[in-house]
């Protein structure tokens, strides 16, 4: 009985012990099944990048067919598969279209190099003339990617009903997956490989450079920005001097505080002296390590120089740069311009950040005759783009309307864009401007005013940054798709402000105590102090939610004022100079995104200065664009008076511009190219090479030196 137990139990267990194996087999099975799904979901997926590219890319929202409303679809009997189709005609298996009018499944155009279809999507709806079709592959649960084309309106189209319609022939879209791009997608891809394939010079046989001034930069992790600022801020006379010629490594860390590691003067000359010396500009032998002499300079490489330390002190505290994410070249500029001028301000006549800066005067002019006379101090010469001064508007519209009949693939060398001379986007600073609801103390009332602008100092480098990110209709944030001329020298001596002329008469404060903008106490809105003080805030507290937002309304000071509560200078009394500057940088970020340097401005003081809140407020107040509250007295800020800037003749020479690759300045890539020693020079990350065909007129900012005579 014992022994016979004993069997027993150990039957039971081995069926407990094989049902456990059998679960843990299932179980098993499952999770990997599952993680295999959740792989393949993960590739199949669209990144946030490409989502907005793609956004950018077709701003101009699809229109609804004419044809979709009323399309009527023939019932033949036909229902579709959810996969494994062909083309009717040929044995194509890609490139598909589905016809929607009697379910024909025919394939796509033919491309110029043979790729793509046979053309017989096509050719069946000159035969039957049944207008709309689907691509498949590109259909999924939401609809909202499917390409439908419009074979009579010649151009892909929304189909309010495509889900009725997809339906009439058995289709489940629901469980639809993509497999195909969409004709927008294969444009962008198009569009995009042609930028990076002429910005950075591929399939060029260039060649490697080495020796001083010849050293390239290692790409960190998405540092493309501030590798390509550097080459061209090391091009630079002034930043030569300061941190390499005139500055041996051994008396910057001598002269570095304690921690010569977080000195940025001591990391910029070492920078410098890694760029410029030639030390470690060297052609790099072979895996083998056996220096092969008959082997082409062409192909050998440099290993170049990782700037880490430099970017660890560069990017401290700052949230952006201090990041792994990619960022705008621009912004990068003026942000290590000021921490350069900051590094220096001891001893002024050593910053080389100078050389860069110089002062704007904007002349406003009322009805009353009158006028007032505004300076800021700048970095950029930030210029808008006028399309319509295209000089090349009949090839424009050649080229468009072959896209449209029929080559969707066109060679990448036949891409036309407008080409805008810079000397428009110049004339387009200097142009009289309107400036709305502008309040004019000789009138004691709100009016319309002419502005102006121009150079009271013309810089020994000028930067010029062309404004190729603006927004479209409904606020979609898009980059302009054109070629900019740029000229060998220019001469700007006509754009030199003239200041007060005889005759003039300068606006003055009015009688009822308007005051100007160099009055002890900021302009408040009363209104809005006292809707804030009803809410029981104590007048102090809402004066200077006010100030600090700059009158912009109620909800931006509320806003304001919860947030800055416990500020341990809350309670301050309001004095003469109260704080309302804003970050430039994060000014010329919007800039950027095609607002002018006013409301940008105003959108940051009204923000607390954060872009991204700065930007909605724009949105919510798109009278503000045209609108933007202007003192009418003239400005004369004494730190700007007393500025001594170089300056000189208008007369400048190209050498140097970034290019950028991408739809957006914080994603693709940045590639720097320097005239050096009479030639070009690619500075592509560790990449350096004598530029074969420089695309100078594809630049982002552009560079000038002040012609020496």
């Amino acid at each position: 009985m014992e022994v016979s137990k004993a069997k027993s139990w150990s039957t039971k267990q081995l069926i407990r012990l094989l049902c456990c194996q059998h679960m843990w087999n299932f179980h098993s099975h499952l999770s990997s099944c599952l993680r295999r799904l959740a792989v393949d979901a993960i590739l199949m997926s669209e990144g946030i990048e490409r989502k907005e590219q793609m956004t950018s890319w077709v701003a101009d929202k699809k229109k609804v067919s004419a044809y979709a409303m009323d399309l009527q679809q023939i019932d033949n009997g036909v229902v579709i598969p959810p996969s494994g189709w062909r083309c009717c005609k040929c044995d194509k298996v890609d490139n598909l279209w589905l016809n929607l009018t009697d379910g024909m499944i025919l394939c796509g155009r033919r491309n110029w190099d043979g790729s793509g279809g046979n053309n017989h999507a096509i050719e069946y709806y000159n035969e039957t003339k049944y207008p709309l079709a689907v691509k498949l592959g590109t259909i999924t649960a939401d609809l909202e990617g499917a390409d439908v084309f419009s074979y009579p309106e010649d151009e892909s189209v929304e189909d309010p009903l495509l889900a009725q319609h997809l339906a009439f022939f058995g289709i489940d879209f629901s469980s639809l997956k993509k497999t195909e791009m969409t004709t927008a997608e294969k444009e962008l891809d198009q569009n995009t490989n042609f930028d990076w394939n002429r910005i950075q010079e591929s399939g060029q046989d260039v060649e490697p450079l080495f020796g001083p001034g010849y050293t390239g930069l290692v790409n960190l992790g998405n540092s493309c920005y501030l590798a390509s600022t550097m080459q061209v801020v090391f091009s630079a006379r002034s930043f030569c001097s300061r941190y390499y010629g005139k500055q041996s490594l051994r008396a910057a860390f001598q002269n570095a505080p304690a921690d010569p590691t977080l000195d940025l003067n001591m990391q910029m000359t070492k920078l410098g002296h890694g760029l410029l010396s030639g030390r470690y500009s060297v052609p790099v032998q072979e895996a083998d390590g056996v220096d092969n002499p008959t082997k082409p300079t062409s192909s050998y490489k440099q290993e170049g120089i990782p700037p880490r330390m430099f970017k660890a002190v560069i990017a401290a505290n700052h949230p952006e740069f201090s990041s792994m994410r990619q960022q705008d070249a621009l912004e990068f500029f003026l942000h290590l311009l000021d921490r350069v001028e900051h590094a220096n301000a001891r001893q002024s006549e050593f910053d080389p950040s100078r050389s860069f800066k110089f002062l704007i005067e904007e002349r406003i002019a009322c009805p009353s005759g009158r006028v007032a006379y505004n300076k800021r101090v700048d970095y950029i010469l930030s210029l808008n783009i006028p399309l319509h001064e295209a000089t090349n508007k009949e090839e424009l519209m050649a080229f468009q309307k072959s896209k449209a009949e029929e080559l969707k693939g066109s060679k990448i060398e036949d891409i036309v864009r407008p080409r805008v001379p810079l000397e428009a986007c110049l004339a387009s600073f200097s142009a009289p401007e309107e400036v709305q609801d502008f309040y004019s103390s000789a009138l004691n009332a709100k009016t319309t005013a002419i502005k102006t602008a121009g150079f009271l100092t013309f810089p020994d480098y000028l930067v010029l940054h062309m404004r190729k990110f603006v927004m479209e209709e409904g606020w979609v944030p898009k980059k302009l798709d054109v070629y900019i001329d740029v000229p060998d020298t220019i001469d700007i001596s006509h754009m030199r402000s003239k200041g007060l002329q005889p005759g003039e008469e300068l606006l003055q404060e009015s009688d009822d105590g308007e005051r100007s903008s160099g009055s002890a106490e900021p302009l408040v809105n009363e209104d809005i102090v006292a809707q804030l003080v009803t809410m029981g805030f104590s007048n102090l507290h809402c004066r200077k939610a006010v100030i600090n937002t700059s009158s912009s309304g109620v909800e931006e000071a509320m806003n304001w004022l919860l947030s800055h509560m416990d500020d341990p200078d809350i309670d301050d009394p309001i004095s003469e100079g109260t704080n309302t500057s804003v970050n430039e940088a994060h000014v010329s970020t919007l800039i950027s995104f095609g607002f002018e340097a006013d409301l940008a401005r105003k959108a940051l003081k009204a923000s607390g200065g954060d872009i991204e809140k700065a930007t909605d407020w724009i949105f919510s107040h798109q009278d503000a664009a045209v609108a933007t509250n202007m003192d009418a007295s003239s400005s004369n800020p004494q730190d700007v008076m007393n500025q001594e800037l170089p300056d000189g003749h208008g007369r400048y020479k190209l050498v140097a511009f970034i290019s950028h690759m991408g739809t957006s300045t914080h994603c693709g890539h940045y590639v720097a190219h320097v005239l050096k020693e009479g030639r070009w020079v690619i500075f592509n990350d560790a990449k350096v090479g004598a530029s074969v065909d420089p695309p100078r007129d594809m630049g982002y900012l552009y560079f000038f030196e002040r012609i020496i005579e």
